[in-house]
Formats: C-alpha cells, structure tokens, sequence
C-alpha cells in the first residue's frame, strides 16, 4: 500500500521530478530517444511502456518513474523518432495513422523498442500502452514475434483487430483497462475483443471504470478520473505482481 500511495502522489503533483534517464538510440539508421527508469534495488522485472498519440512525453516519462520505483526496471519506447512530439490534435492523429496504416513498420519499431530496453538480453517483459499505445501492445500480442513477454495490458487503448489479423494460442495473458463513458472505444469493441480472447483461449482480465472516459489515466488531460486512475494502476500492478511472481 505504501508503493501505491507513493506512486499516486508522484503522478498527482506536477513538480515531481524525474528519476530516469534518456536514452538515445537508432532503427535502420533512424533517430528514436526512449527513457529509462530504473527502481533503487533489485530489479523485479522489466516493464515496456509504449506512447499515447502525442508521442514520448512527460507523462510517459512519469508513470516510468512510478513503475521503476514499485521495483521494476522501465523503459518508455519512442514511435514517432526522436524530437518527433505533436501537440495538436491533428499532428497526433496524423501521425498515429501513419503506423496504424503501416503495421509492419510499428511492429519493427516495437521490436526494436523493445530489444532497446533489454539491452541486447532477453529478460522476461510486460508491455503496456496507453490509448494510441494500447493498441500497438496488442499489435505487439498478435504478431507472436515477441519472444520473452509475459503479459500486455491496455490502458484505455483501441481495441480493433485489424482484418486478417487474429489471436493465436499461446498469447501470454492481456489486462484490459477501460472507461465505461468512453466513446472513442466503445463496450461493444470490448464484447468483440472478450470474444476474440475466448475463441483464441488467451487468458485476460478486462476491467471497466464506471463513467471514466477516454484517457481516464492521463492527470495531465481534462479526462483525468481520479477513481479510475487509481483503481487501473492497482489492477497493473496486481498483473505485474502475478505474472512476474513478485
């Protein structure tokens, strides 16, 4: 409970500084800049955060301070390239689209990302994003091509599978994270997805926050809730704590 209180008021006060560092690094001779947190002790494991539509911000930079200091080490991937941060509504949706038309591409820079937080190793990881990022962590679960991934959770993200795609047997377990007043994915998206996950017979919890909305999660957006914030960040961190037997 201790973590959990101190992770909350990190995330709640804007002056909370960050314990991370940058960490520059290249696909196919790109720039990309992710960040990496690391917890004080022994590592418990290694957590992936992927970006919201606004690309590697603050706030991603935040919640990887609040993981590494529950005990994980974590690395926030960057997507866009490095300097690449859109801040107005039709940046973010232009360039969230381009990978979201460009599959390949998104999952190559997951797989990069992800290596990149590995250090060339291949410790055991839990990937999770936010909106935008939540659908690449699925993007990620349906391509199999993740080797070492114990778990993906989703924090108010789309949760379409684009046609042709689909679930395999094996996919490790899924945490879904939903607002119940959200009208960008709405409850029959979830129904769709449950049925996907029961078909394919991969283990998943999905969770929905009565009247949270999109992006429920972000204090740093108008849509913040507080109740649903906190509430998500508990089932996260009973995930972690499950799946990595800590």
């Amino acid at each position: 409970m201790r973590a959990f209180a101190l992770a909350v008021v990190m995330a709640l006060s804007p002056l909370a500084a960050h314990a991370g560092e940058a960490v520059p690094y290249s696909v196919d001779g790109e720039a990309f800049e992710g960040y990496r947190a690391k917890p004080a002790g022994a590592s418990k494991g290694l957590v992936v955060i992927i970006h919201a539509w606004g690309g590697l911000t603050s706030y991603e930079q935040k919640r990887a301070d609040m993981i590494a200091s529950l005990g994980y080490d974590a690395f926030a991937v960057d997507l866009y390239g490095k300097g690449n941060r859109p801040t107005d509504t039709d940046a973010r949706k232009r360039e969230a689209t381009k990978l979201y038309e460009d599959r390949a591409r998104m999952k190559k820079l997951l797989i990069a990302g992800l290596n990149e937080a590995r250090k060339g190793g291949d410790g055991a990881a839990v990937v999770i994003g936010y909106c935008f990022g939540g659908a690449a962590a699925l993007e990620l679960a349906r391509s199999g091509e993740a080797k070492g991934v114990k778990g993906y959770v989703t924090f108010h993200g789309a949760l379409k599978t684009p046609e042709g795609e689909s679930y395999a047997a094996g996919t490790p377990p899924i945490l879904i994270l939903h607002g119940g007043a959200d009208t960008s994915v709405t409850m029959e998206d979830v129904a769709t997805l449950l049925s996907e996950l029961e078909a394919a017979k991969v283990p998943y919890q999905i969770e929905v926050y009565s009247g949270a909305p999109h992006g429920f999660t972000n204090f740093e957006g108008e849509r913040y809730q507080k109740r649903a914030d906190e509430r998500s960040w508990n089932a996260f961190t009973n995930f972690l704590a499950e799946v990595f037997g800590s």
